[in-house]
């Protein structure tokens, strides 16, 4: 059995190692990538709800990580999805969470979530690779890269239009509700405190692996060159950005999103009384129960996925308009030079969804994305620009 493989793996601190290919482990063949996104998600960032998209992408891990149990499993937050993979024992608990978020997301918030389940056999058979790493943000907390092709290809089966799709997740008459438990969004928008915050994509075009080290090297060293003194002060959740408001934005959202089974009032009490509870200890910078504001505040500055890699390197940096400018004319430069393909989103604001499940063992992960579309405006620039490269291979 290789239940325990991702529990296994060896850590990595430094965030620039994550391009060390050499030090990746092939996932075991018979894991299964979990993938969702939410169809559709252009239509809801222009009716103002992409808050919503985040809240349904970041439930897709929630749910899939509750259904795992004790289980470590690695996971991807996309914005309007994510990307979960699990050992086959876990396969069909984690699709039945998967097709009972179907059903609530179109139920609460009329957003169609898209969900599919690729074995990484078949990946390989298609000639990718699935390799990973495992980064820790804090003790106990961690985020996984992903490196190979992997899960760009997922990406792309989970979107085929053939018919029948074989990935996709179809929704049965005995799905139950997901276990959501865990997922917040009490936190006020993360407003830039340097200018704007700046959401990339970026992809190195390289014939091999050595090669893509290389780039991708190369680019991490070049933008935190532009960042200079302040690279470590990029993060969008620091102190000056962090804010908490009653009621809380999210309060709804929580209270929809939570054990149905309990009676709608009282999960909206639920949250309404502990978010008060909340706010009197960030107030105060006091404690109460297992809620302690300063030590939380500390941790969640830490255990932000702000830069993360599966395959493309994906940041939510908190920067100058100069840095905006100066970043971009680097970017554009080596994408002339068919070196990378990129694609950003520019922003006042990042948006935060919290995944919480242990306060006393501290063992909380938060999402952090650009406000107005974020991940999912970079990545219909991404696209373009990838497609234009394609053309210009195939008119060569």
């Amino acid at each position: 059995m290789t239940t325990d493989f991702y529990a296994s793996l060896p850590v990595f601190k430094e965030f620039s190692q994550f391009s060390d290919f050499s030090s990746y482990t092939d996932v075991p063949g018979d894991w299964v990538v979990m993938i969702s996104d939410v169809v559709g998600s252009t239509k809801a960032i222009q009716e103002g709800r992409y808050k919503d998209v985040n809240m349904v992408g970041a439930a897709s891990i929630t749910a899939v990580l509750n259904a795992c149990g004790e289980t470590p499993v690695p996971f991807v937050f996309g914005g309007d999805g994510g990307t979960i993979v699990v050992p086959p024992e876990l396969r069909d608990a984690a699709g039945q969470a998967l097709c009972a978020l179907k059903d609530k997301s179109q139920e609460i918030f009329g957003l169609q979530l898209r969900a599919g389940a690729v074995p990484v056999a078949v990946l390989r058979e298609k000639g990718v690779s699935v390799k990973i790493r495992k980064f820790e943000l804090s003790k106990g907390n961690f985020l996984a890269m992903f490196a190979g092709g992997g899960m760009e290809l997922a990406d792309e089966l989970l979107k085929s239009t053939t018919e029948p799709n074989p990935y996709l997740l179809q929704s049965g008459p005995d799905t139950r509700e997901p276990d959501l438990e865990g997922l917040s969004c009490r936190w006020e928008p993360l407003k830039a405190t340097k200018g704007k915050m700046l959401t990339m994509m970026i992809k190195a075009v390289a014939d091999n692996a050595n090669d893509e080290r290389k780039l991708l090297s190369k680019i991490m060293a070049s933008i935190e060159k532009e960042l200079g003194d302040e690279a470590r002060k990029a993060a969008p959740a620091s102190k000056k950005s962090l804010h908490f408001r009653w009621p809380p934005r999210g309060l709804l959202q929580e209270a929809r999103m939570g054990d149905v089974s309990k009676p709608y009032w009282r999960r909206l009490s639920w949250v309404v009384v502990t978010s008060l509870v909340q706010l009197w200890c960030e107030r105060f910078g006091t404690s109460f129960g297992g809620y302690d504001a300063v030590k939380y505040g500390e941790e969640m500055r830490s255990n932000t996925d702000f830069r993360k890699f599966d395959g493309i390197l994906r940041m939510v940096l908190d920067v100058s308009d100069r840095q905006v400018e100066n970043i971009d004319q680097y970017l554009a430069g080596e994408l002339a030079c068919g070196k990378l393909v990129y694609g950003t989103h520019v922003a006042d604001t990042a948006l935060m969804t919290c995944m919480v499940f242990s306060l006393e063992q501290s063992e909380h992960v938060h999402f952090v994305d650009g406000s107005n579309g974020g991940f999912a405006m970079a990545a219909i620039d991404f696209k373009r620009r990838m497609g234009d490269l394609k053309t210009e291979k195939n008119s060569a």
